[in-house]
């Protein structure tokens, strides 16, 4: 009798383990699905309204100057409250709400600032998501990449499904689409579980005590360095293809082949990336970082840039969930939301601006080829400080 309850309760459990890792999984596919949107059609929209490529760039760097700031400000929320949940609710809440504002807007400052505002509800979303994955693992048994490769597929699906939907109906249909993608995600919220909830209440001083840790501020300054490298292959990559002659078309299948490439990798880290030690796989990411961008300074003919894309299945893909998953052991639980923000500032907001500004200035006076090979040259030093650092936490 008792083991026959026994195996009730283990097909109960079981159940619903799967059930979460399919809630979790559907979530992420429709963030990235209006990641997508946000990526690669929100800047057609604004220029089938009249904005021009300069006030666009403005619009987006907003996007990255506010991230700093929305990032630090949800990690620490959700911290305090022990909640990621509610948190993902009130965001989603907000982009739905000033994605909304934005139908009526003509005038370039008031979008700028309902942009401002977007972006300080959007940029949040992926590493309280990202966060919420990592502290499930425990309790579903699905690693995180088997559960972060079904965002993948939602930004290559979306990129080129929601791209065919826009060329038939027209770019104006944009922001209606992207409250659809995030109305959706709002609904997939009823399904997810609070796995920070019975969390103890924190103590923040003890978080940034352990920010000042050595060890700390080493890894988090080496993930600064390879951001960098990887936000300067970004930033300029549609800028090279087309200097070089690429179609647009070419420029988005670029995009699919990156995003698609992604998948396997992720797929791969789930089902064995525990048998490897995290820092040797960042330095074997970044050396391909390294390879990567300097490929990019010696090729002439843009078509080649489709193999160089495809190399982002070991260059990102291995560097981001890798980094994650050190964090999560660097990192106790309680502040692991604070240490997720701090991780995509550095992401999203520190290197964006860094490579922007570094960037466009190497770009523009010594050309693409001394571009690319400053950036090489980076990701190259985050190669050697991430092995640096491993031998020195292996003599500890």
């Amino acid at each position: 009798m008792r083991e026959t309850e026994t195996v009730r309760g283990s097909i109960s459990i079981s159940s619903t383990a799967k059930q979460e890792t399919l809630a979790l999984r559907a979530f992420n596919f429709s963030t990235f699905a209006t990641q997508a949107l946000v990526v690669s059609f929100i800047p057609l929209y604004f220029m089938t309204r009249g904005f021009t490529e300069s006030q666009i760039g403005i619009l987006y760097s907003s996007g990255l100057f506010v991230s700093i700031f929305a990032n630090i400000i949800a990690g620490l929320a959700s911290d305090k409250y022990r909640t990621i949940r509610i948190i993902l609710i009130v965001i989603l809440l907000g982009q739905l709400a000033t994605l909304s504002l934005l139908f009526p807007l003509e005038n370039f400052v008031m979008v700028c600032i309902v942009m401002t505002a977007f972006y300080l509800f959007q940029t949040p979303i992926i590493p309280l998501s990202d966060s919420l994955i990592l502290l499930s693992s425990q309790y579903t048994g699905t690693p995180y990449a088997l559960i972060r490769i079904f965002g993948s597929l939602g930004f290559a699906l979306s990129a080129y499904g929601l791209g065919l939907l826009l060329k038939g109906i027209g770019s104006e249909w944009t922001i209606f689409v992207a409250l659809c993608t995030v109305g959706i995600s709002l609904l997939l919220t009823i399904f997810i579980k609070d796995y920070q909830g019975q969390s103890r209440k924190i103590e923040f001083s003890g978080f940034f005590k352990l920010l000042r840790q050595r060890q700390v501020l080493l890894f988090f300054l080496l993930i600064l360095m390879v951001s960098i490298s990887h936000r300067m292959y970004e930033s300029f990559l549609a800028v090279t293809m087309r200097q070089l002659g690429a179609s647009d078309s070419l420029v988005g299948l670029s995009l699919l082949v990156s995003a698609s490439s992604e998948i396997p990798i992720l797929f791969l880290l789930g089902k064995y990336g525990h048998k490897f030690k995290e820092l040797p796989l960042l330095v074997i990411a970044s050396l391909m970082y390294a390879l990567r961008l300097w490929l990019m300074g010696e090729i002439e003919d843009p078509r080649w840039f489709l193999a160089t894309q495809a190399m982002h299945s070991v260059s990102f893909g291995i560097y981001f969930s890798t980094a994650l998953r050190y964090i999560s052991h660097l990192i106790p639980d309680e502040y692991r939301s604070s240490g997720q923000a701090v991780y995509t500032v550095i992401w999203t907001g520190l290197a964006g601006l860094i490579s922007g500004v570094f960037g466009g200035l190497v770009y523009e006076q010594l050309g693409r080829v001394m571009f690319y090979h400053a950036a090489t040259g980076v990701a190259v030093a985050a190669a050697i400080g991430f092995l640096l650092y491993f031998f020195s936490r292996a003599s500890k």
